[in-house]
């Protein structure tokens, strides 16, 4: 009976033990945990939603093998109860079948009695709480089967998954901008032209899979891949709703446990954070205006150093496709820019420190780009940047982030509103001067979390292309347009997560450009934002 009822006991404690893990994950779906709910101020918001929940569906991934193995000990629970069972009921049929025999013995009569009175009590409950362990399983197995759906089917044996978010924008703007619907800079506009826009958007909406490989050399191999519908507009009647798809990011992961490769086209690891908006996830907020971005071809190494328990030591360094922000004149070929004519590729490092606090990421980081550019006729530009980043918990709820950069001819990474270089005549002509432009800019932010489900956002940000380096060099009419020598901005929002994976916001912008032959121009934009992640 003592062997029968250890494993019984080990069965029920890991049933008990499965369902309230479910339960954990149940509420922290429902209760939206700080982790989800309050994601770090300065990270990208949507990478972090998609982060939580893949964290979320590895914890349903667990549950399910212990699942597994707790269906496998009950089965043999189940063998040993039917062998127990097996030996309690033989001596019953010998006392029967020898009771004329014992009938002068009345102490073992007694005895044989006994035995067969304790047996059938014993037999009971035993089968009692098999059963409870039964139904206990078979809940949770449906719950896990339930979460599991999430499952994706592949061509090979490797599982792969689905995330993304449906995003629904509206919007009204006020003043002329690059861009309706996520505005990245202030344009000016005609005297005849209405001041006033409104319009929605769901082109802002994206879709990704991730793909979970084999272990290689000791390392866990993933893929991902990205898209939104933000790349342009096909040529017909009421083609604004017919956003074209447009690849954001595809990359290769090989992670061990303190060091990762990464290959394929990424966000730039050299500026890993971002402002918290649902207003532009296209574009990532305040890019041209102080946040540096692109979804750059690269490899990197990284490597994390634990100093103590709590801190650790991150250092990037990568290679990356050497781009300049031109526009490219075929649609069909591909045409080398400048960048690509140097002959090499740009190359970076970034070293971060961090460490928790409050429950919230303490994180301190510089980093370094150079890429050379080769403008034809010898016109050699040597394009650099330095960086800082950081994340600050000021006090449990309020968090300061922000990032600062100075550079040179950095418009592939959205430096210089995007521009790399002036002009200083005719740029038809391979003979014409050019300057790199020289910039500075960057952007911070204060994080309020009021409840676990309510946050306000407030940023400012600019980028300053130094306007004395251009005026007098570089005119409009060579420049393919209006030179802007600063760009800023400015937001307030709210977001409310009534559930992980659903996203009210309310955002008012302000833009604010200053051409360098002209007067300033201004754009303001309200914009409601509904999103579903999954």
């Amino acid at each position: 009976m003592k062997s029968l009822r250890i494993p019984a006991l080990r069965a029920t404690a890991l049933a008990a033990a499965t369902f309230v893990s479910l339960l954990t994950l149940a509420r922290a779906q429902d209760a939206t945990p700080t982790g989800v709910s309050a994601p770090s101020a300065s990270t990208d918001p949507m990478r972090e939603l998609q982060d939580q929940v893949r964290e979320l569906r590895t914890m349903v991934d667990e549950m399910r093998a212990e699942n597994a193995q707790s269906r496998a000990e009950m089965q043999k629970l189940r063998d040993d109860l039917q062998t127990t069972r097996a030996l309690l009921e033989r001596p019953a049929v010998e006392t029967k079948s020898g009771t004329s025999a014992a009938s002068n013995q009345p102490e073992n009569t007694s005895v044989s009695a006994a035995t067969d009175a304790s047996a059938t009590p014993t037999a009971a409950p035993m089968e009692e709480r098999m059963q409870r362990v039964e139904e206990a399983t078979s809940l949770i197995g449906s719950k896990i089967d339930e979460q599991y759906q999430t499952k994706v089917e592949t061509a090979s044996k490797y599982r792969a998954r689905i995330h993304g978010i449906v995003l629904l924008n509206a919007f009204r703007n006020i003043g002329g901008s690059d861009n309706l619907d996520f505005p990245d800079y202030a344009e000016v506009i005609s005297g005849f032209t209405p001041q006033a826009t409104v319009g929605a958007t769901l082109r802002q909406s994206e879709i990704g899979f991730e793909i979970f490989g084999p272990t290689l050399a000791g390392s866990r191999t993933s893929a991902d891949i990205q898209l939104d519908f933000a790349g342009g507009f096909p040529n017909t009647g009421n083609a604004v709703n017919f956003g074209i798809a447009r690849l954001q990011t595809a990359s290769m992961r090989f992670d061990w446990e303190h060091t990762s490769v990464v290959a394929g086209q990424d966000a730039l690891f050299i500026s890993p954070l971002s402002p918290t908006s649902f207003a532009s996830l296209a574009t990532p907020t305040f890019a041209f205006g102080g946040n540096l971005w692109g979804w750059t071809p690269q490899i990197r190494i990284e490597h994390r150093f634990s100093l103590s328990d709590q801190q650790t030591l991150t250092v990037q360094a990568g290679v990356l496709d050497n781009l300049d922000w031109e526009y490219q004149s075929d649609t069909f070929s591909r045409m080398p820019q400048a960048g690509e004519h140097s002959g090499q590729p740009a190359y970076a490092l970034r070293t971060a420190w961090s460490r928790p606090v409050r429950e919230h990421l303490l994180s301190l980081g510089v980093a370094g780009y150079y890429g050379g550019q080769n403008w034809t006729w010898d016109r050699i530009v040597d394009a650099w940047a330095g960086m800082a980043d950081w994340q600050i918990p000021i006090v449990p709820r309020l968090t300061l982030s922000g990032e600062f950069y100075r550079g040179r001819g950095i418009g592939g990474l959205g430096g210089g509103i995007g521009r790399s270089v002036v002009y200083g005549g005719d740029p038809s002509r391979g003979s014409t001067p050019i300057r790199p432009v020289d910039t500075a800019g960057g952007w911070a932010q204060l994080k309020i979390q009021v409840t676990p489900k309510v946050e306000l956002n407030g940023v400012v940000a600019e980028d300053d292309l130094y306007p004395g380096n251009v005026r007098g060099f570089a005119t409009d009419e060579n420049n393919f347009g209006t030179i802007l020598g600063r760009n800023r901005g400015a937001l307030g929002n709210v977001v409310f997560r009534p559930r992980s994976d659903l996203i009210f916001s309310a955002e008012l912008r302000r833009l604010r450009s200053f051409p360098i032959y002209s007067s300033s121009t201004f754009t303001n934009q309200m914009n409601l934002s509904v999103g579903i992640l999954f």
